[in-house]
């Protein structure tokens, strides 16, 4: 028998909605199948058992990872990828409850599908975001609602899905709604400064869900990602020209600043919580966020 490549395939069956871990016979038979070795990890946080502690053993030996779990643990195997001299192709399953990054890409949340176009699909590669010192597949925002996605309970999105999200934002409500940062922003050479209630840089059509602007526009490629900047509102008139240019779209007000960036330096005088793929991302009074372009070479139809 010919040596074969070798495949890991990094399960985390508790993210997102569950549904992780019921196809992992499938998973290596299909792989195997493709002439792969399938080498099976369950993710288990908390333990050695993670990306972090089961990627660098394989430096130099594997020639694809594919990772079944949500849109947190593909940053993880993602992060471990930007570390390793000789990079795998990555191949990615989604079982979280919103699955931005998949479906920007194209990668279906039918499971059986997804395994498919996992190993007959083609290589697509796609930039990745650095934020000071971690990197993020499709989001790195700051703000009201930001908190959301990581600060969910689990078991309710296991049982509720995106409407998990929903809850616990209606929840936060009062709060969000009084939130504000003053911040200097520097993008590409345009400075601007304010309060900001939110703010966003992204790599994808939709975040948490939801669709941005311009969506059918948006490239993982391009070596650009979209900046959002949403500015405080000062009285009723203003949070309702918000809220008017987020539903229909269109975001071209004064109180919304929308475009494409390579770089942005975010600087405040306290530190900025962040979120970065639906994950605690940190807290900073200086954020440098760039992008590498096409970094990363992932599975696609």
């Amino acid at each position: 028998m010919t040596d074969r490549k070798k495949a890991l395939v990094l399960i985390n069956k508790s993210a997102g909605t569950g549904k992780a871990g019921t196809d992992t016979l499938n998973i290596a038979t299909r792989l195997a199948e493709a002439g792969y070795e399938p080498i099976i990890y369950p993710i288990i946080p908390g333990t050695e058992l993670t990306s972090e502690g089961i990627i660098g053993r394989y430096e130099g030996e594997i020639s694809l990872i594919l990772c079944s779990g949500g849109d947190g643990t593909l940053n993880h195997v993602m992060s471990c990828i930007m570390k390793m001299e000789h990079k795998p192709v990555l191949a990615y399953v989604p079982a979280g409850s919103t699955n931005d990054f998949a479906k920007g890409l194209g990668i279906p949340s039918i499971r059986a599908r997804a395994i498919d176009l996992a190993v007959e699909g083609k290589p697509f590669a796609y930039d990745v975001g650095k934020m000071n010192d971690k990197f993020f597949n499709y989001v790195a925002a700051f703000g009201a609602f930001s908190k959301v996605s990581y600060a969910t309970d689990q078991e309710l999105k296991n049982v509720l899905g995106y409407a998990a999200y929903i809850i616990s934002a209606i929840a936060e409500l009062p709060q969000n709604i009084g939130y504000s940062s003053h911040l200097r922003i520097v993008a590409d050479g345009i400075e601007e400064e304010g309060d900001y209630v939110f703010g966003a840089v992204s790599n994808s059509a939709s975040v948490a869900g939801m669709p941005l602007f311009d969506d059918e526009e948006i490239k993982q490629d391009d070596g650009q990602m979209e900046l959002i900047l949403v500015r405080a509102p000062k009285n009723l008139a203003e949070f309702n020209a918000i809220v008017s240019s987020l539903a229909t779209k269109t975001p071209d007000n004064p109180y919304i600043t929308y475009r494409q960036v390579k770089k942005a330096t975010f600087i405040s005088e306290n530190e900025i919580e962040w979120t970065i793929d639906g994950e605690f991302g940190g807290a900073s009074k200086l954020t440098e966020i760039s992008v590498i372009n096409k970094a990363i070479t992932i599975m696609t139809k």
